[in-house]
């Protein structure tokens, strides 16, 4: 059930290789037309099951994989870390139909390493016919393969005494103790996110946490519910008006933006439709400007990892209303985009390594009488 593409094409080795791994031998057959009209892609294996796909990832090392979850004997959930064992380096891509089941399953993937989602049209006519879902394919396979074979780094000449880098560092960069607590993040994020969360510990008693994590809309209520169950705190997505209190996590809804607003002494929720910010609905910079308008040094802000530049404007209207501002590092994000973006423009009050983060905050909100 596999088929191998040799790479001698004089052109081959300046793309990006993939390796496609569904049961649908239209589905594989569509995909790799679409991969070569690109002209940024060279397919060089296919594979119909999840065995075949952990082979072709040791074999061909390729920059990204799609992979699907329903596949015959290993599917795609306990082919996953087999692959990313066999090819650390490789970005894997879910392109699946989500169905309840496979909604949850595929965000406990992006926690074992996945780099994103597509949902799949639920018939072949409409896969082979959707102009949306080939776009939104192409667009996030060149991406993740962009990101896996340059990672951005910084310039050699830049000074980073603005950010002072690890834990021990925050207390000093704080006028007042922070009670809530803004958070922005993409690929990669959901294992961040709920890692930074545990590590805080009870601290998260104290703070109003609210996050921005770029997820369609099927997904957000379940990434709400696997963090409520992970770390053993209230967590979900608000209605808008809601008022928000402490010791509650609030998820923004998938395709939706969540910023707060204050009504009548209390700060809200504020849902909206508006049009995406930097292509992103939810957008980290709603929340983050939102947050400095009306929350100025009472709040926190944190950038994990993630593509592209949401959050960067958000982060500098914090820091101008003197909130500080963590990025997570580099070498512990899965993809250094935004994070990378706010230390670029200097909007980074400290670099943490995401190990440290948690804990760096939790001393923080613990450090200040009650």
């Amino acid at each position: 059930m596999s088929r191998s593409f040799p790479a001698s094409a004089a052109g081959a080795q300046r793309h990006k290789t993939v390796v496609i791994a569904d049961d649908s031998v239209v589905v594989r057959g569509l995909f790799a037309r679409w991969l070569g009209e690109s002209g940024q892609f060279h397919v060089v294996a296919v594979a119909g099951d999840g065995e075949t796909a952990v082979a072709h990832a040791g074999r061909f090392k390729p920059d990204v994989m799609v992979l699907d979850l329903d596949m015959p004997g290993v599917d795609g959930a306990t082919a996953l870390p087999q692959i990313l064992k066999e090819s650390p380096h490789t970005g894997v891509l879910l392109a699946t139909t989500l169905t309840e089941r496979n909604t949850r399953i595929a965000l406990e993937c992006m926690t074992k390493g996945a780099m994103g989602v597509v949902s799949k049209p639920d018939s072949r006519s409409g896969l082979t016919l959707s102009l949306d879902f080939r776009s939104e394919f192409l667009l996030k396979l060149g991406h993740i393969a962009e990101t896996r074979i340059r990672p951005g780094t910084l310039p050699p000449d830049m000074d980073l005494d603005f950010a002072p880098a690890g834990p021990t560092s925050l207390r000093q960069l704080v006028s007042v103790v922070p009670r809530y607590l803004v958070i922005g993040a993409s690929t990669g994020g959901p294992r961040a996110v709920a890692k930074v969360l545990f590590d805080i510990g009870d601290g998260l008693q104290d703070l109003t946490t609210i996050v921005v994590q770029h997820m369609p809309p099927v997904f957000t209520a379940s990434f709400a519910e696997q963090i409520a169950s992970y770390i053993g705190v209230p967590a979900r997505e608000p209605f808008d008006g809601e008022r928000l209190g402490r010791g509650t996590i609030y998820v923004a809804p998938g395709g939706r933006h969540l910023g707060i607003d204050r009504r009548l002494g209390h700060i809200v929720a504020r849902i909206s439709d508006s049009p995406p910010v930097r292509f992103c609905r939810p957008a980290v910079d709603v929340l983050f400007n939102d947050a400095a308008r009306h929350l100025g040094p009472a709040a926190l802000g944190l950038v994990l990892t993630g593509m592209g530049t949401d959050g960067t404007e958000g982060a500098g209207a914090l820091r101008r209303a003197g909130a500080a501002v963590i990025a997570q590092d580099e070498q512990s994000s899965t993809i250094w985009g935004m994070p990378g973006s706010v230390v670029r423009a200097q909007h980074a009050s400290s670099i943490i390594a995401l190990d440290d983060i948690g804990a760096a905050i939790g001393g923080l909100v613990r450090s200040w009488p009650q």
